[in-house]
């Protein structure tokens, strides 16, 4: 699936220097060897991937629980016959309940996964081991104790927030989550194909130009988007470690508002969310190659992007003003801010078409352009669409 094609001698050598070193500045914590110090070169896939499929924060991990498990017992509670469960338009508000679940244990799973490759696999990493030197009371990723509290602070509201958006749009918004097709109207395989590509990219449109203001607009940057690249080595763990309202801004203008412009029949929905959730977790993970299953499925797409260009995007903090694009990279090479970031990487086995050939041009908007103006067009086209009805 990966190709190793470089020898990295230097680099275990320098994990076992740093991990022992480190270890003694650590309690002797599963969480702490992964999150402060590198593990033991020797061990084994499955014993990365056992050791971080349940590490985390116990109290973030109680408040996920009681999240997921309150809608499943709602319809239990109140009835399973209440009218709030049965709108018409929707799926059935218990199946809801039960595809956040998986939502949950796939993020879990493929989290654990992607890190015990990382872990497992030094000579497949975009960036070489020894930039990830740790630091005196720097994490992995790069973080000192300070931002990782604030972090914290912010994973909690990131899942009540989600969870009020979730579940509110259920309500607010009928047919968002579309019902099971009558018989016989179902989309046919070319049309829920041609709906995915036209969702996605409306999706990663609006999220480009999100994510551009998060990192121009002064306020935006300072008191919002800077959290989040407190990461400058990232794991898929900091996929989802933001500010609040960074990822709750980004699933209306993402998910929310691409739904209610292009929707998605019931099955590609579900697909489309599972898909977003690997992509976003490999664009953080740290290596660029097969292993990537959701970059590797799109990458014929023109201007595909993997993770080595997300990653480096991480490097520079706010100077990496490049590589905005989620699903495909179509955006940064049309609007100037495509850049390879570090696709030479393992002897070039993730670089793309236009990695190689370098034939996207990096250029400044005119000085009057705010990337706000694009997310205002989105929203009235949105408003529009409100108007005239949800279902097309």
């Amino acid at each position: 699936m990966c190709k190793a094609t470089h020898n990295n001698n230097s680099d275990h050598a320098l994990q076992s220097k740093v991990s022992t070193d480190e270890l003694k500045q650590v309690d002797n914590k599963p969480n702490d060897l992964y999150g402060w110090a590198f593990p033991d070169e020797n061990l084994k896939v499955t014993d990365h991937f056992s050791s971080l499929l349940f590490g985390g924060s116990v109290g973030n991990t109680v408040l996920e629980f009681v999240l997921l498990v309150a809608p499943y017992t709602m319809p239990f509670i109140l009835g399973k016959e209440s009218p709030i469960f049965h709108i018409e338009e929707n799926i059935p508000f218990q199946e809801l309940a039960t595809f956040f679940i998986i939502c949950a244990i796939i993020r879990r799973i493929y989290n654990a996964y992607l890190e015990a490759v990382f872990f497992s696999f030094p000579i497949l990493r975009t960036q070489s081991l020894s930039e990830h030197r740790l630091k005196k009371k720097r994490d992995l990723m790069g973080r000192d104790i300070e931002q990782l509290e604030q972090l914290d602070r912010h994973d909690k509201g990131t899942m009540l927030s989600q969870f009020v958006l979730n579940f509110g749009l259920y309500f607010i918004l009928p047919g968002f989550y579309p019902a099971a097709a009558e018989e016989g109207k179902e989309q046919t395989l070319q049309e829920r194909f041609v709906r995915l590509l036209l969702n996605h990219y409306i999706m990663s449109f609006g999220m480009y130009w999100a994510h551009r203001s998060l990192h121009v607009v002064p306020f935006l940057w300072r008191n919002v988007h800077s959290l989040h690249h407190y990461a400058k080595h990232p794991l898929s763990r900091n996929t989802y470690e933001d500010h609040w309202f960074d990822n709750f801004f980004n699933a209306i203008i993402g998910h929310t508002f691409a739904q209610i412009l292009i929707p998605l029949d019931r099955p590609t929905f579900y697909f489309s969310r599972i898909f977003r959730i690997l992509e976003s977790l490999e664009k953080h993970s740290g290596v660029s190659c097969g292993f990537n299953i959701a970059h590797s499925m799109q990458q014929w797409l023109p201007f595909a992007q993997m993770p080595h260009h997300h990653d480096w995007h991480h490097e520079g903090f706010k100077g990496s003003n490049f590589t905005f694009s989620s699903v495909g990279g179509l955006w940064d090479c049309l609007f100037g801010t495509r850049k390879g970031g570090r696709y030479t990487a393992n002897n070039m086995y993730a670089a793309t078409r236009e990695d190689k050939s370098k034939n996207c041009n990096i250029f400044d908007l005119p000085k009057w352009f705010s990337p706000v103006y694009p997310l205002i067009g989105v929203t009235v086209a949105v408003c529009l669409k409100l108007k005239n009805g949800l279902a097309t």
